[in-house]
């Protein structure tokens, strides 16, 4: 699995969001987007999700071009901050009526994607009942739940507690041994160091710096 942009730019209403971004990521990696609020680090997940298309540049997956031969990246597993599900139904029934969209997974593997983030899938609670750590263990359950090649994670350990944080990184760790390629958006440095092979500094839309671990 091989995940590439090739001179990426965006503009939005006249200012440049990205500019001029080039990598070439690789699974059974983790790479780390590293930037305060408003660098671009969310921007850039939007455009390798195929959510946003570039002004300028491309983003191919294994050589096929969003946009052109492909809408979509063909398996991706998407956490953006604030992940949105129903209000009115739980847990279980948010991801079952995700599943059934696309046919990937079946009620084992979302059961055990909720387990594995330490919730309970038979909980009864609707998910507007949920608190903030609980909604964010649920969008984690969510993005990886049908084994995506491409697992792309906006601030995944917001509003977790330490247990939680480390539930997180145990299941990122988890998913590169599986051999996806996976990419982290944060501003906590401690959080990309404990995970990721190579961190990329986003300043302002563009790569300021890269740094491999040691």
């Amino acid at each position: 699995m091989e995940l590439v942009l090739d001179n990426v730019s965006k503009t939005l209403k006249r200012s440049n969001i990205i500019s001029g971004v080039s990598l070439k990521l690789s699974g059974g990696h983790i790479y780390g987007l590293r930037g305060y609020n408003g660098s671009g680090k969310t921007m850039l997940m939007r455009l390798m999700a195929g959510l946003l298309r570039p002004t300028t540049g491309t983003v191919s997956i294994d050589g096929k071009c969003l946009g052109r031969d492909i809408d979509f990246p063909p398996s991706l597993g998407l956490f953006l901050e604030n992940p949105a599900f129903l209000p009115n139904y739980t847990g279980l029934e948010n991801l079952r009526l995700i599943a059934s969209l696309r046919g990937v997974a079946g009620e084992e593997q979302i059961r055990s994607a909720i387990s594995r983030v330490g919730l309970n899938p038979d909980d009864k609670r609707k998910y507007r009942k949920y608190s903030l750590g609980m909604k964010q263990r649920l969008g984690i359950a969510c993005a990886v739940f049908e084994a995506p090649d491409i697992l792309l994670l906006d601030e995944p350990t917001n509003a977790l507690d330490t247990d939680g944080i480390t539930l997180v990184r145990n299941i990122i760790s988890s998913e590169k041994r599986r051999g996806a390629l996976i990419v982290i958006a944060s501003h906590d440095r401690e959080q990309l160091d404990a995970l990721a092979d190579v961190i990329y500094t986003v300043e302002h839309g563009r790569i300021t710096g890269e740094e491999k671990a040691v």
